[in-house]
């Protein structure tokens, strides 16, 4: 049994943490596959949307605590222990950097590591099980996977820092309030309204979405009003370029549905 499987179906590229018996929580073979996973779905032109999720009743509860309190996660030396989690944790920076939409499916807890990678994505979509929680205060640990990143600009700085220093835990609805995820399902219709949502974004028009994407990231990394908008005057020409801005002007004319084919 693989500890992350992966499918492709409809232009949807699914990677599921498959360790239910320990809440998905990482391990090394796990970290390994994520990485593989994101730059998969970076580099193949069928993926058009990266779904992340995991097996069972948890989202992911972060770093195995079990290896942890055995002395197994950081073994190595200072150094090298730097070196090999600094790796590994390049899993959250491509999920945000990644030109295509990307989706966190949350059911159960998303701790530590698990909350950084969820929230790494684009769009969070919960199931009303789902439990937001840093986790990191209470074993003793700094955080890490860009979780403190993420967060501020989620909630800003001073609700970050109470979350992250107090570790609650922050249930789906009190997440939707805060804007820690973007909607809130029975757990029961999440799968379906993850799917259908997955797909809608999948037969879109590629191009657009790819740059929609960019310029907001580039907004969460700093950029000036300036260079932004030479950014967005770029792409806004090349996408005006493609096939699937001139179907879709079509289709507004002619008063029906666009059919978008990516390019």
């Amino acid at each position: 049994m693989s500890v992350l499987e992966t499918s492709l179906e409809g232009g949807v590229l699914t990677l599921t943490m498959n360790r239910p018996e320990k809440r998905n929580a990482l391990n090394l073979e796990m970290m390994n596959g994520l990485l593989d996973g994101i730059r998969r779905a970076a580099a193949d032109d069928a993926v058009k949307v990266l779904v992340l999720t995991g097996a069972g009743a948890a989202f992911c509860a972060g770093g195995d605590v079990g290896s942890m309190a055995e002395g197994k996660s950081f073994a190595a030396g200072y150094e090298a222990n730097v070196d090999v989690l600094r790796q590994k944790m390049e899993a959250p920076r491509l999920i945000h950097e990644l030109g295509k939409p990307t989706i966190a499916k949350i059911r159960g807890a998303a701790a530590g590591a698990g909350m950084s990678l969820a929230l790494a994505c684009d769009l969070r979509i919960a199931g009303d099980s789902a439990q937001i929680v840093t986790a990191f205060a209470k074993v003793g640990l700094a955080g890490d996977y860009g979780g403190t990143w993420f967060l501020a600009r989620l909630v800003g700085v001073a609700k970050a820092k109470e979350l992250y220093l107090t570790s609650p835990r922050v249930g789906a609805q009190e997440a939707l309030a805060l804007g820690i995820v973007n909607r809130v399902l029975p757990d029961a219709e999440l799968d379906a309204a993850v799917d259908a949502l997955a797909v809608s974004l999948a037969a879109g028009p590629t191009v657009a979405l790819n740059y929609m994407k960019r310029n907001l990231t580039a907004v969460a990394d700093g950029i000036s009003l300036g260079a932004l908008l030479d950014m967005e005057a770029a792409r806004m020409v090349r996408s005006a370029q493609t096939a699937d801005h001139r179907e879709a002007a079509k289709a507004f004319v002619e008063k029906r549905a666009p059919r978008f084919t990516g390019n």
